[in-house]
């Protein structure tokens, strides 16, 4: 199977990393980076209990190269709310020398592209408000939802993918397919 090739809007300071669906050789280098993003306190969080029982769909994880260096991931995971099928995006890392160069959005909106295009309707996760919210979530329906363990409400956030979206708020625990 040939990995489609996605350029990052272009960027003076640096040349735009490639985005590539994640690969099994590619654990090392991320593993790697989202130690040196997070530090070891990521294994405290909800989000990782979330990834803990819910299976990692490389099919709509991705990576971002600049030659053979790894400079951002995202990664997803298919979750139930409800009964109802969404995806759970987490974690996204950008090395720190490549942030602000937009490398992060753009692995978000292929993510979320790539769960469309898999027939989801939703994208949950745990993240920072202003940066996510300029990507189209928002706190709207996530009122009902139950994380296992705990998240500070505003960080929880949900996007609607096309019209295959819900239209109403999601009630439930986060649980595995």
């Amino acid at each position: 199977m040939t990995a489609a090739v996605v350029s990052v809007a272009d960027s003076v300071a640096s040349p735009a990393p490639d985005i590539r669906p994640e690969t099994p050789q590619d654990a090392g280098a991320i593993e790697a980076l989202l130690n040196h993003a997070f530090g070891p306190g990521r294994f405290a969080k909800a989000s990782e209990r979330v990834r803990e029982f819910a299976p990692l769909r490389l099919d709509l994880s991705f990576c971002a190269w600049e030659g053979e260096r790894l400079v951002g991931v995202v990664r997803q995971s298919e979750i139930t709310v409800g009964g109802h099928r969404l995806i759970f995006l987490g974690p996204l890392a950008v090395d720190a020398a490549t942030r602000r160069l937009g490398a992060g959005a753009r692995l978000v909106e292929v993510a979320c592209a790539a769960a469309e295009a898999a027939g989801f309707g939703e994208v949950l996760l745990v993240g920072d408000p202003p940066f996510f919210g300029r990507l189209g979530f928002s706190t709207e329906a996530t009122g009902q939802i139950l994380m296992p363990g705990p998240v500070d409400p505003p960080r929880l956030l949900l996007k609607s993918l096309g019209a295959a979206g819900v239209t109403d708020v999601l009630q439930g625990a986060v649980a595995a397919p």
